[in-house]
């Protein structure tokens, strides 16, 4: 079985003075998260599209997705977690309840503010999953990468070559993450922030997928006017 995990629990802070998450805030005629949702809906390939949400904005979710998309069986709305990966873990414990866990059961996770993912990246993660047990959705790294110790100097120059621009979605065998999840320390969970990291951190591989550029994340205002031109570009 293959699962969608959509991963609306961002508060948009730094999105400016906005009066709801950035997830609901408008590109073109729909909400962000409508745009993303119906990405994955056009997959027939997934079980259940499962969008998680702070509780609060839970009702709010619902009444919105049954506005855009009209109500449908295939996508439900549950509370997310305090953070990333609980609420990937949250999604996998409402799969093992309604469903159970076997051992092949994929799960797609993604961001909800990334609306721009495309069909072919969304295949290329549940054949990469499928294959390899985990994959990551990156682009090669254009710009010099600089680091620094004490946030003043630079210590390092790397070779941009060997770096890559991490996106989502991420993809993993839903069973191994768990397994691997439950593993860590709570000081590990607690810098763990990221699901392929959970992966690297115990020693397994992860499958790089090649994502797109215009594979945005709407963080920043000025994201946001971006959305709205490569919506337009799209028509």
């Amino acid at each position: 079985m293959i699962f969608a995990a959509v991963l609306a629990g961002g508060i948009g802070k730094r999105m400016g003075n906005v009066d709801k998450p950035k997830q609901f805030l408008m590109i073109g005629k729909k909400p962000i998260i409508v745009h993303t949702v119906e990405q994955f809906c056009i997959h027939d390939k997934f079980e259940k599209i499962i969008v998680l949400c702070p509780k609060q904005w839970m009702p709010y979710t619902k009444d919105l997705l049954d506005k855009y998309l009209g109500r449908t069986d295939r996508v439900c709305v549950i509370e997310g977690g305090d953070i990333r990966n609980q609420t990937i873990m949250n999604a996998i414990d409402w799969i093992e309840s309604n469903y159970g866990l076997e051992e092949d059961t994929v799960l797609v996770t993604h961001d909800a503010v990334r609306p721009f993912v495309t069909s072919r990246i969304i295949e290329d993660n549940i054949l990469a999953a499928k294959k390899y047990g985990a994959c990551d959705t990156v682009v090669p790294a254009t710009d010099t990468i600089v680091q620094s110790d004490d946030e003043k100097c630079i210590a390092n120059i790397p070779e941009r070559s060997k770096f890559w621009h991490g996106q989502t979605p991420q993809s993993f065998m839903a069973v191994k993450f768990k397994e691997l999840y439950e593993s860590l320390t709570e000081e590990e969970k607690d810098i763990l922030t990221d699901a392929a990291k959970v992966f690297v951190m115990k020693g397994e591989k992860v499958r790089m997928v090649e994502g797109e550029n215009f594979n945005i994340k709407v963080t920043y205002p000025y994201d946001l006017q971006l959305a709205e031109t490569l919506l337009e570009g799209d028509k």
